[in-house]
Order: structure tokens, then sequence, then C-alpha cells
């Protein structure tokens, strides 16, 4: 008669429950896996073999069929090997099968027995939870991930022999125990940097304030040294913090692409990512024959960081333009399509030419003519209509980098962006999936953002005066409520306009030369 063991396959961000059957019979010894399983899962057969004799087990010698339902899923990776040996060792009589049910059992097999990681380890948890699992029994690496699941037993193994403990002698490891709240209030706010370490540069601080009040996406265009990387990786401090279902939704993403160590039970900090220039469309939208969530992905509820943008290949640009609009990436293969979330905050930083120093106050551009134009086009029209931000970068002079008064720190600019933020959340609380100014639509930009007459004339005459674009419209009057917001106004003024038409640097003709 088969026995019976569950593992999980995990698609995207979620999971599903695998039901594993194993049946011994008699006749000449052969090993069989159906039920669709990739090359890893089919190897998964010798890798059981090895660790059960190195174990002091016994492999039987007679035909073995493993099923894996359901069969219409394709299964993939090495991380059934634990719940496919279980299931021999129950069938052949080593271990008592009684209580096989009760559990979810996951994990990879090395030759010697020793039970190596998984990825995906907390949306397998939260399925089992919603599905009545007891418990779940995994890697040791992964039992802390896991167990910030409420209502679920979870077990971390180091050895095949603590499943045969587990079964048959009732002799269990320690509960891995997590409070969630706890880990989750403890490291809220732990960032290694700050803006109190940025000298200089108020006017840059100014704009990256308002992108976070926003949630904004931004340019910063200035020479080399001038401080662009610095002040980008301090922009995840003064975000508002996430809350719980953030952090477990963000989780879950790192999870699922094994990013998470053993040590971490719970991302609580904004995420920051900064992909190499030479990265692939893949790797920053996610996919692969096997689909893995990319860059875009694993920044989620956090910050993306492009530096040199003009240096990306223009088809690894292109590819972002559809995420930042939906927040959502899908990922569609022949066999399945997976949704991976991607809602984030762009930050892109770039020279403003090919020498860095065009629009420089001291040094002289060495770029030839066109050269400037031929530079800045590598971004294309449709990605930068998906910037609202464009911040010019100058150097900081020796004064105000020997100056010994301290900068205003993230936790008072922090304090900034969160009264701001409630005031958007009160303002689209009727608007399912809307909670910054700037994922408003054109339609509810003309409802929400209205300004006086006077305040027309001023973006009439900014409009003729410095040739800035159509597309400007819009992402002005977006910028010019968040600072309003940042104000505690809840009419746009003069002033909020004319410092949102300040952000439209590359928006203006001639900028370039």
């Amino acid at each position: 008669m088969p026995v019976k063991t569950f593992g999980s396959a995990v698609y995207g961000v979620e999971a599903q429950t695998i039901t594993i059957e194993v049946n011994i019979s008699g006749g000449k010894a052969a090993y069989l896996i159906v039920g669709l399983p990739d090359n890893a899962v089919r190897e998964s057969l010798l890798r059981i073999e090895s660790a059960l004799t190195n174990s002091g087990f016994r492999m039987p010698r007679q035909k073995i069929v493993v099923n894996m339902a359901p069969a219409d899923i394709r299964k993939e990776g090495s991380a059934y090997d634990l719940t496919i040996a279980t299931g021999i060792l129950a069938a052949s009589g080593q271990i008592d099968e009684e209580d096989l049910g009760n559990y979810l059992i996951m994990g990879e097999l090395s030759l010697d027995g020793q039970v190596k990681p998984i990825k995906g380890a907390l949306p397998i948890a939260i399925n089992a939870q919603k599905e009545n699992i007891k418990g779940f029994i995994l890697p040791s690496q992964n039992a802390r991930e896991a167990a910030i699941v409420s209502k679920l037993e979870v077990y971390g193994v180091s050895h095949l022999s603590e499943i045969v403990d587990f079964f048959k002698n009732s002799k269990k490891p320690p509960l891995t125990v997590v409070d969630t709240r706890d880990e989750f209030f403890k490291a809220i706010n732990n960032y290694d940097a700050d803006f109190a370490d940025v000298r200089g540069q108020e006017n840059i601080k100014r704009s990256l304030e308002i992108a976070a009040a926003g949630g904004h996406n931004a340019i910063l265009i200035g020479p080399p040294g001038a401080g662009k990387t610095m002040l980008a990786k301090r922009l995840p401090t003064i975000l508002p913090p996430l809350n719980l279902y953030e952090a477990l939704e963000t989780t879950k993403i790192h999870s699922v692409a094994g990013k998470l160590s053993a040590s971490d039970a719970l991302i609580t900090t904004r995420p920051f990512r900064s992909p190499h220039h030479t990265v692939s469309d893949v790797a920053l939208v996610g996919g692969g024959s096997n689909p893995q969530p990319g860059e875009i992905s694993l920044a989620h509820n956090g910050v993306l960081f492009l530096d040199e943008l003009p240096e990306f290949k223009r088809t690894v640009l292109e590819v972002m333009r559809q995420p930042l609009e939906e927040r959502r990436v899908t990922v569609a293969r022949a066999r399945m399509s997976v949704d991976y979330p991607s809602s984030f905050m762009l930050i892109a930083a770039m020279n403003p030419c090919p020498c860095g120093y065009y629009n420089h106050p001291e040094k002289e551009c060495v770029c030839g003519p066109g050269v400037v134009q031929k530079y800045l086009s590598k971004v294309s029209g449709p990605l930068l209509d998906r910037i609202d931000l464009h911040v010019e970068v100058t150097p900081v002079n020796f004064d105000e980098l020997a100056s010994e008064r301290k900068s205003e720190p993230s936790e008072l600019i922090r304090e900034r962006v969160i009264k701001a933020r409630l005031m958007q959340t009160e303002r689209f609380k009727e608007h399912q999936g809307i909670n910054a100014n700037a994922e408003m639509s054109p339609q509810m930009v003309r409802a929400i953002c209205v300004v006086s007459d006077a305040g027309q004339q001023l973006l009439k005459t900014a409009m003729e005066k410095l040739g800035l674009s159509a597309r400007a419209y819009d992402r002005i009057l977006k910028v010019a409520r968040t600072i309003a917001d940042l104000a505690g106004s809840d009419e746009i003024g003069i002033e909020h306009l004319a410092e949102a038409i300040h952000f439209r640097s590359l928006d203006r003709e001639n900028w370039a030369g």
C-alpha cells in the first residue's frame, strides 16, 4: 500500500502542497519518479540511496515508484529529497507512518545524510498554516524563517537520522519559536547609514525628502564625486518604516530567491538594491528557465538604485517600463505564468556627459559637439516619463566639507515624511491600490491637484519660457501636491508649484546644448 508524505512547490511567491506517494513492490530493483519531475528531482533517488546507506539505514532493493501529485504541475529542485526519503523509510517499515500526514517535510540531502537549506521556506510555511497542517520539518538553517508563521510547529533538522528519531523514537528536536512582533519591532529602524553623515547638499536632501514623501521616482544628475551614490543609499532611512504586512511580503520574495541567512527571520528594514550596469534584463525583472524574482522584485517596498544609468543596456531599461506602471511583473512560460510584486522607488544617477563635467562650475567639459545630447539620449523618453524628479547635483565646496555644523539626521526627516504619507493615506482611502501621490492616474491628478488661476498662469509661463514638455505637466502637479503635503497645506500654493517646476531639468529645451 502506498505511503504518503507531503512537500510543497513554490510558484512565484505562493506555495502549493505536493503529495508524495511511495509504493514499494516485488520484482527487479528499479527506481521510478513520475509526476512531471525535472532533472534535479529525478536525480534525487541517487542522493537518497547514498544518504540512507551512509546514515546506517536500508535502501530497498525492489521496485520503488514515487508519484508526485498533482501530476500536471512541474516539480523542480532538490528540496524534495527529504520528503521522498521519509516516504521510502516509511514504506519499507523503518519508521512509523501513522503521524506522517500531520507534517510537511522539505530539505535537500547530501550523500552523507546532512540536510541542506532550501528556498521559499516562508511561503511554504504560510501555505501549510492555511491548510491546517500541524507542523513543518525543514533544514535547521531555514527554521527561523518558517517559524514567524503562527499556529505551526516548526522543527529544524540537520541530519536524516533526526527524521528517524522523530517518527520512530518520538525524539523530536527543539521546537523553533520566533516572536514575530518582537522580531519586527526591535530592528525596524536599524540602518547603518544616516543623512547626518552628509555634508552640504541641502537642496539634494530636500529633493529626496520630497521623493520619499510622495513615493516619486528620481534621477540625480551631476559630476563624479558630487555625492549622488552616498545620498541615494540613505534614502531608505527616511522612508516610512515597513508595516508587518509589508515586512512579510518582502521576506517572502527574499525567501523564494534564497537571499535570507540562517539568522534572519524577518526583513524589517526597507530593501536597497543596486545592480551593476552589466545586469541582464532577466536578472533585473526576473525569469529564467526556472523563474526566479529579479532585482526589481527584491527591491519591493524599498529602493532600486541604478547608478550610471546611461551605461545600462537599453533593452534592460525598457523592460522596467511596465513594472514601474503596474508595480508587478509577470513572467510567462509555456507551462506556467508567475507574478512577482515589484512596488519600488526608482532612484537613478548619471553624469551629465561622458567626461562628467558638463555644466560643472569649475572644470571644463571636453566632450565634442553633439556628444552630450547623444549620451543623454541613451535614456529613452518613455522611461524618463516615469521619473518625477530631475535633480541637478553640484559638487560640495571645501567650506561645507570642513564645517563642524551637524547635518539633520534621518530620524527628523522621516518624521516629516510620515506626516505627509498620513495625509495621503487619508486622501486615497477610497482608492484601492493607491497609497502615494506618485501613483495617481491622470484623472485623479485633475481632480485632486487643483491650482488657483495664479498657479495656472505660473505653469503656463514655465511651459513657454523654459520649454517644458507636455509630459512634465502632470509630474509637476504630483510633485507640487507632495510639497504641499510636507508643508501641511490642503491647497497647492504658488511656492509649491515653483519648487516642483525646478525639478524638471531634463524636460527643458536645449538643456544639453
